[in-house]
């Protein structure tokens, strides 16, 4: 039951429930395509896709900020926890304000789910150690700059989905490795 005390479990979890979720509602979507098609797009498409997409976000944003609530307890000295929770609650807010119908506040909260997913990454480069802190650091500064690449329209050929993709991917595989680190750390006694 003392792993149920590590953010590590929480981000590792939430993450591999979300990628786990997009994928299958992706599979779901006719004709989607994940260099045409954005992943919001789900959350608006025919069904099941719209629920599995609405559903993953909405289990996703809580189970984040558990892990977000989580690092505050163990040092809320380090901004991590105020990252983290950010990143949770823009994907919440993804979830509840599709981009058909509120298109400005669901950008919002995409831009903060991205963002701060990725400035996540690069903050716990002084959190970790070598090799992991580099591999971070890696993740969210190439997180970061597609996000930037992605806001200005330039797509490197990937489409915007692809595009899309990077910046979430380079966040979920980070919070997944992550939420491992730390779990291997408490498995051997060490401290992050």
């Amino acid at each position: 039951m003392k792993y149920l005390r590590n953010p590590g479990l929480w981000i590792l979890s939430a993450s591999l429930l979300l990628l786990f979720l997009f994928q299958i509602a992706e599979f779901l979507y006719p004709g989607y395509s994940v260099s045409s098609n954005t992943i919001s797009d789900l959350g608006v498409g025919p069904e099941p896709s719209r629920t599995i997409f609405s559903v993953a976000l909405i289990v996703f944003g809580p189970m984040v900020l558990m892990a977000a609530a989580l690092f505050y307890e163990k040092d809320h000295k380090s901004l991590l926890w105020l990252f983290v929770a950010i990143a949770g609650i823009g994907a919440l807010g993804v979830a509840l304000f599709n981009e058909n119908d509120y298109s400005q506040t669901h950008y919002f909260f995409s831009g903060l789910a991205f963002g701060f997913g990725n400035i996540a990454a690069v903050y716990s480069f002084k959190l970790t150690k070598a090799p992991f802190a580099w591999i971070s650091l890696i993740l969210g500064t190439v997180g970061l700059a597609s996000l930037l690449l992605y806001a200005f329209e330039y797509y490197l050929g990937l489409g915007q989905g692809g595009m899309e993709r990077i910046v979430f991917f380079c966040a979920m595989v980070w919070a997944l490795s992550y939420g491992g680190y730390l779990l291997a750390i408490e498995a051997v006694g060490n401290k992050a």
